[in-house]
């Protein structure tokens, strides 16, 4: 990280959960994922849940989320940001969203029912098989052999990055507006004038260094 960089860098550990894993910032949180998750779901509020998840046993592998929220409705969100390109992404996702659906039983008589459960990748990289293609946002669900949908509580959404081109003039949707300030937030010395929305205005606030406290600049130089 540049001494004169003006903005923190959201493809670090520090920069993404000083932006989107505290109370102070939730605002920031929910506009983002209303604009990420499937257009049925708007998030009015949310609550920040423990991030680390144990097994059964102690001998069994915990997880830790980076992000990990629970909706109003009892839904599960996992948020998770990742810099470097990692083989086996998709396995990794779909084993830590078995933690949010095995939390949800219940002792005693219960009927199964769960709330849904959605796991959203922010990727610096693009998997192997979609190299060719210009996709940003990717949605899975579980489907059968007619490509309907099974099961519509189980949701999985990756963001490539790095097939995200449009400039500052040519965006159009909040969609876009959230993609470029995450790609370019860190290389940005000033607000882009097709920022100017109050989330982005608090957006922007938050991730200036130089209201970090002492403690806030020591951290974000160790990543």
């Amino acid at each position: 990280m540049a001494l004169q960089d003006k903005y923190i860098n959201p493809f670090t550990d520090f920069g993404f959960k000083k932006l989107f894993g505290s109370e102070p910032n939730k605002d920031l949180l929910i506009d983002f994922l209303n604009q990420v998750l499937p257009g049925k779901h708007k998030i009015k509020d949310l609550t920040y849940a423990r991030t680390e998840q144990l097994g059964n046993s102690e001998t069994d592998r915990k997880a830790i989320f980076d992000l990990y929220y629970i909706g109003e409705n009892g839904e599960r969100f996992i948020v998770e940001m990742q810099k470097a390109k990692q083989n086996f992404f998709k396995d990794r996702s779909v084993y830590y969203s078995s933690f949010p659906i095995q939390e949800q039983a219940k002792k005693g008589d219960w009927n199964y029912q769960l709330a849904a459960v959605y796991m959203v990748g922010i990727l610096d990289f693009t998997f192997s098989e979609d190299e060719a293609e210009q996709e940003v946002r990717h949605e899975m669900q579980l489907k059968d052999q007619k490509c309907r949908v099974f099961y519509d509580k189980l949701t999985y959404i990756y963001l490539e990055m790095p097939n995200f081109s449009k400039a500052e003039g040519d965006l159009q949707s909040n969609f876009d507006k959230w993609m470029y300030v995450l790609q370019q937030l860190p290389y940005l010395q000033n607000r882009p004038r097709t920022l100017q929305d109050r989330v982005f205005q608090n957006l922007f606030e938050a991730a200036e260094i130089a209201k970090f406290t002492p403690d806030e600049k020591i951290n974000m130089r160790r990543v």
